[in-house]
């Protein structure tokens, strides 16, 4: 395990090294991986980080709006708090239909990079800080997935460096890391998201229909398990379609699939035990109020044979 005090103090001394005088914007999702590094940044350099949180269009429910209220919205220089970048029609449009999980992966990197590139330039940063840990590296590596912010990222690249400080660690290192920085335990537990958001979520083509589906669905699974099971993590995905009755009325309806599982550091996992009556609050919740959902599934598939997210 690290060595959470030692690896701080050096952390902040390479960030201050490699960084020198330049400035810096952070990819500031509100998870715990980019928020520590934004914490440790702000210790190395101060005001010459930036922290730039994009809406995707591909976030859960009422996130982009506690993110801005966890972190305050900045002004558009990038000083104050948080900058807040409204990119929804942007991803949705660039993968409108495209079905190739590891395309939708390469396609949200590079949307994110040129998005940093352009609000570096306005600012004068040249570096860009990312939150990637050792598991993304593996998975990339690895040929399991690509993540966006490691496989998926674009080959050319409008900065001078890219500093990525936790490169080395796993997720429960990070927590304890965000705890010793005195982190909001909101962060600190917070549960993982893709960096591709609901998009890997909707296993086939994307819609901007498939995105408010899901995300609706979504909202419920966490709504219903979070407060009673505490898992690691926890989510809904489109994997299909299915006929069903709704009414006096046959629709071919989305199949909606309900994982939750518990873990250490997201290499390995083991599915929640469920009681039936929870699962089945969360299949009426879903079905009754999305009228799109045919059906609702529960995934009991651990780590391995199967990843944590469908794609």
């Amino acid at each position: 395990m690290v060595k959470v005090d030692t690896f701080i103090e050096k952390a902040i001394a390479q960030i201050k090294e490699e960084v020198g005088d330049e400035k810096v914007v952070i990819a500031l999702s509100g998870g715990v991986d980019s928020s520590v590094c934004a914490a440790l940044a702000k210790q190395a350099i101060g005001e010459n980080l930036i922290c730039i949180y994009v809406n995707t269009g591909l976030m859960r429910k009422e996130e982009t709006k506690r993110i801005t209220e966890l972190f305050g919205s900045g002004k558009s220089d990038g000083s104050g708090g948080l900058l807040v970048i409204d990119a929804s029609d942007e991803f949705l449009d660039a993968l409108e239909g495209e079905a190739d999980p590891e395309a939708k992966r390469k396609i949200v990197g590079e949307r994110f990079i040129r998005i940093f590139e352009r609000e570096a330039k306005k600012t004068q940063a040249t570096c860009l800080l990312q939150g990637t840990i050792y598991p993304d590296c593996i998975e990339s590596e690895g040929g399991i997935k690509s993540h966006h912010n490691v496989g998926g990222m674009p080959s050319a690249i409008a900065f001078s460096k890219i500093i990525e400080p936790l490169r080395e660690l796993y997720k429960d290192e990070v927590r304890e890391i965000a705890a010793a920085l005195s982190l909001p335990d909101e962060i600190v537990n917070r549960m993982p998201f893709p960096g591709p958001g609901l998009s890997v979520r909707v296993v086939g083509p994307v819609t901007r229909e498939a995105i408010e589906v899901v995300r609706e669905a979504n909202a419920i699974v966490e709504e219903v398990l979070i407060p009673k099971y505490q898992p690691w993590q926890c989510l809904a995905a489109l994997i299909g379609r299915g006929t069903g009755v709704k009414g006096d009325n046959r629709i071919f309806g989305w199949v909606v699939a309900v994982r939750a599982v518990y873990s250490r550091d997201g290499m390995t996992a083991d599915p929640v035990q469920i009681s039936y009556e929870d699962l089945a609050e969360i299949e009426k919740r879903i079905t009754s109020t999305i009228p799109q959902v045919s059906r609702v599934c529960y995934d009991l598939s651990p780590k391995p044979p199967a990843t944590i997210e469908y794609e």
